[in-house]
């Protein structure tokens, strides 16, 4: 069993930037790859970014790609995504989930465990 608890949201102008952070509980964190997805509303959840145990590998969805930024901290249980230039379409509810592999993955089928969700809100 993983919980997951994001933090670091709130309301931003567009090119200002946000780090959230996603706490972890259980001890299989360092074995799994951990991802970030965004829901913004009436529109349905996306992927944005992923990392893999290690922190070696990390993907990311073709809006965020060179402003967005994962990363982990294995020993702290801990994973971050540090969002620069923000605009007003990144404004979504984000989420932290854990996935039951150990590689990257973009799809939100693979991943077995979600936190509750911070909110970012980017105004223009």
């Amino acid at each position: 069993q993983v919980q997951l608890v994001e933090s670091g949201g709130g309301l931003v102008q567009a090119g200002d930037s946000l780090r959230l952070s996603c706490a972890a509980s259980g001890r299989t964190f360092s074995s799994v790859a951990m991802g970030w997805f965004r829901q913004a509303p009436g529109l349905e959840r996306e992927f944005v970014a992923t990392i893999s145990r290690s922190g070696a590998a990390t993907s990311y969805a073709d809006s965020v790609k060179g402003r967005f930024t994962i990363s982990r901290d294995n020993a702290a249980n801990t994973v971050h995504l540090q969002m620069n230039s923000l605009k007003p379409e990144d404004t979504a509810v984000y989420y932290c989930a854990a996935s039951r592999y150990s590689y990257t993955n973009t799809r939100d089928g693979t991943y077995d465990y979600w936190g509750q969700g911070t909110q970012v809100t980017v105004s223009s």
